[in-house]
């Protein structure tokens, strides 16, 4: 068989835009970047399948072109048109896409170590959405109460989940801090002094209920210290942000797949490969096809 460029191609499509780009290795250079990868291609299109036709933006290497038109010249390997295109009115699909990709959220893992910032005090500003680290968990919380988050939804799984417990978020106008309230105990059991996995609901929680709501959020993995009773409340919790939000789940845990309901896909590994129980052939078929170099 005729042998392939090493390529990295990544993309999505939706009923109004698409994106693709195809990643490579540079030519040969004297630089210590020499292994960086470089865009080969990127391309914008409208509706879900690449096409001539459909085509808004192109890039090729140094040259990117909108309707037949170079539009830039030289833009170097590492940059993409989404950035360097992003305030051009000719091609205003390049910030719309840009503007799409930046409101996705990917979830990997939420620290929950006695260092984790969630643990810690936190300034006390509105904030839309969560942190990565999980650091603004407090100011989050206290945003979806007072700004339009789904509140009765994040207190609905917290008393789910732990037996009637309650949010709470102390402090004042300089700093917040974020724990629980326990039937039968005077105090608040705050972030410090949660377990891990406690913690780990409270972040999934918030970032779930909070007042921005992404087109796409991706959780990996989101039963990660958690125990299998809580399995009810988190299948829950991820089910009614489905209903707004484009939802994946990654996950292992037989019970929480149990209890979610939707489309499932099933992974096998087959030596160094990851395919698709039940479905043969490339996933790339029959809408998806990649443009050529």
């Amino acid at each position: 068989p005729p042998k392939l460029p090493v390529s990295l191609r990544l993309g999505f499509a939706s009923d109004t835009l698409g994106y693709a780009v195809d990643i490579g290795v540079p030519q040969p250079a004297e630089t210590l970047f020499r292994l960086d990868p470089v865009m080969k291609q990127e391309h914008v299109f409208a509706g879900d399948v690449i096409r001539r036709g459909t085509t808004l933006i192109e890039r090729k290497n140094g040259l990117v072109k909108s309707a037949g038109e170079v539009i830039q010249k030289g833009i170097e390997p590492w940059q993409s048109v989404l950035d360097e295109q992003a305030g051009n009115d000719i091609v205003p699909e390049a910030g719309a896409i840009r503007r799409q990709l930046r409101s996705w959220r990917f979830h990997d893992s939420f620290r929950t170590d006695s260092a984790a910032p969630a643990r810690k005090s936190q300034v006390a500003t509105r904030t839309f959405r969560l942190s990565d680290d999980g650091g603004n968990v407090a100011a989050v919380l206290q945003t979806t109460r007072e700004n339009g988050g789904d509140w009765e939804l994040a207190e609905r799984v917290i008393g789910e989940a732990f037996g009637g417990a309650t949010i709470a978020v102390i402090g004042d106008a300089d700093s917040l801090t974020v724990g629980l309230r326990q039937p039968g105990l005077r105090r608040v059991i705050t972030a410090g002094e949660l377990s891990d996995g406690t913690l780990q609901l409270l972040l999934l929680v918030a970032s779930l209920t909070a007042v921005e709501k992404p087109e796409l959020l991706i959780l990996n993995e989101p039963e990660r210290s958690l125990h299998a009773s809580l399995m009810p409340a988190l299948a829950g919790l991820i089910e009614s942000t489905s209903k707004v939000t484009q939802t994946i789940v990654v996950t292992h845990q037989c019970e929480l797949v149990r209890h979610l309901r939707g489309s499932r896909v099933e992974l096998t590994k087959h030596g160094a490969a990851t395919e698709v129980s039940g479905r043969e052939g490339s996933l790339d078929q029959p809408v998806w096809v990649w443009p050529t170099r």
